[in-house]
């Protein structure tokens, strides 16, 4: 058996990746609580403010709008379909392409869930105040439109993905 020379101690609390996800299990906690009424996951939440903002919008394209992989969206958008929050439609220019709306229960249940929502962001940002607020949302921005392409899931209109 090789013998290693042990290595150095590692602080994980200054690894920004090792933060990032612990801040984002704390986040999603936050909102899972804020919005417990609704049934929604954050994942879920972004697919139907996504649908929302570009109604008909494609599975293809929500799922770049949103940062989610093809695969992510499928489900969550039958997940959606079973609850009757949104339905698929057909175009007539390509029978292949399925459209993508909120039904009136999707609309309510957003509606409902947007409060919780906003009060999730407001109780993951209290610990800072009004000018750290604006510097960590301003440097997570620019680390996410610096890195975007990186992600199995780049974002429409988010750093150089704006221009695929």
């Amino acid at each position: 058996m090789k013998t290693t020379a042990a290595l150095p101690p590692i602080d994980l609390e200054e690894q920004p990746g090792h933060v990032i996800r612990r801040l984002h299990q704390i986040a999603v906690a936050i909102f899972l609580r804020e919005a417990e009424d609704t049934g929604l996951t954050p994942v879920q939440y972004a697919v139907l403010q996504t649908v929302a903002n570009q109604p008909g919008v494609d599975q293809r394209t929500l799922a770049r709008s949103a940062g989610l992989d093809t695969s992510t969206i499928a489900g969550v958008v039958d997940r959606l379909e079973a609850r009757e929050l949104l339905v698929r439609g057909t175009t007539r220019e390509d029978r292949r392409v399925r459209r993508l709306s909120l039904t009136g229960d999707g609309h309510a249940l957003l509606a409902q869930a947007v409060p919780a929502m906003r009060r999730a962001q407001e109780r993951i940002l209290e610990p800072l105040d009004a000018a750290e607020r604006r510097d960590f949302m301003r440097l997570m921005r620019k680390l996410v439109a610096e890195n975007n392409e990186m992600s199995r899931a780049p974002q429409l209109g988010v750093g150089s993905a704006n221009a695929s």
